[in-house]
């Protein structure tokens, strides 16, 4: 299904094209359906095929999950740590993080990805990813959740903007400006359109992106100014972009999150420490959560 071909598919699973032709017709004889239509040669999924392969996808996950931490007890590893992270955190904090903490743990093996929120909430409810960051998450009932730093999401514009010399920026003083919007689909993107409604100040804008990051890079290379997360904006050029405080304040919250289903280990534990550490050098558009220890999300 993934690879389209049966020839694809023995390469990848290291078989010839005809055990994999096999296998499929063994599948259909044992369900008493087919699965694909066969025309000149060539296989087409039927619906029963792609409603098997969406409904078997996660039981896939949990198997791969299992199959890891058999390898885990066999090899028996000293420790291994699975993290998957959002953008702003995952490009700038966390790397930092990583670096101190293997310093430390010279023989932790350390697997880390950047991805959607969904698609990291998704894989740390399976249990493959052992640790999950991003901001902006909303209730979640399958997982524990920390707040690791709050912060307020900040003007950034190229370095000798006129933008630059305010001690606050707001919507009205954005008007003025080529502007470049996040995505109104995005939690962040949603929130900045809300502060300029509430400002009763139009949100045009010269370009719209997907993340703050693209938003940086945009704003570095001069084609306007934007309202980022702080994470993003501390990650991005010191010497080309300015940085200034954004109001209305929108929260911007660092949150790490896990799997409610079985214990943090105390690896991952550890980390969430030198992530705190590392994000107290956010700066002064951010500080420590009001409450430190886990929570459960409210959904829970």
């Amino acid at each position: 299904m993934r690879l389209q071909t049966t020839m694809a598919a023995a390469r990848a699973l290291g078989m010839s094209q005809p055990a994999v032709s096999n296998a499929i017709r063994q599948i259909e004889a044992q369900l008493g359906f087919p699965l694909f239509e066969r025309v000149n040669n060539r296989l087409f999924p039927l619906e029963a095929a792609v409603i098997i392969q969406e409904d078997s996808d996660p039981i896939f996950a949990m198997h791969a999950a299992l199959a890891d931490r058999v390898q885990d007890l066999r090899a028996a590893k000293i420790g291994r740590l699975r993290i998957l992270s959002t953008p702003p955190l995952g490009q700038g904090v966390l790397p930092q993080a990583l670096e101190g903490f293997a310093r430390h743990h010279p023989r932790l093996q350390t697997f880390f990805d950047i991805r959607e929120l969904d698609e990291v909430v998704r894989s740390v409810e399976s249990g493959k990813t052992d640790l999950g960051f991003g901001l902006g998450l909303g209730p979640q009932p399958t997982l524990e959740v920390q707040a690791l730093f709050e912060g307020r999401m900040v003007c950034v514009c190229p370095a000798g903007h006129p933008l630059a010399t305010l001690p606050v920026v707001t919507p009205q003083d954005l008007a003025a400006h080529p502007f470049i919007a996040l995505d109104a689909a995005t939690r962040m993107g949603a929130a900045v359109r809300g502060a300029f409604q509430a400002a009763r100040q139009p949100h045009a804008f010269r370009a719209e992106v997907r993340t703050c990051s693209t938003a940086c890079a945009l704003v570095e290379a001069g084609m306007g100014a934007s309202v980022v997360d702080p994470f993003s904006a501390a990650h991005g050029g010191e010497r080309r972009m300015a940085i200034r405080p954004f109001e209305p304040a929108i929260p911007s919250v660092a949150w790490a999150f896990w799997s409610n289903r079985k214990p943090l280990p105390e690896t991952a534990r550890r980390f969430m420490g030198e992530v705190r550490r590392i994000l107290g050098g956010a700066g002064a558009e951010a500080k420590p959560p009001r409450s430190a220890g886990a929570r459960r999300s409210p959904g829970r």
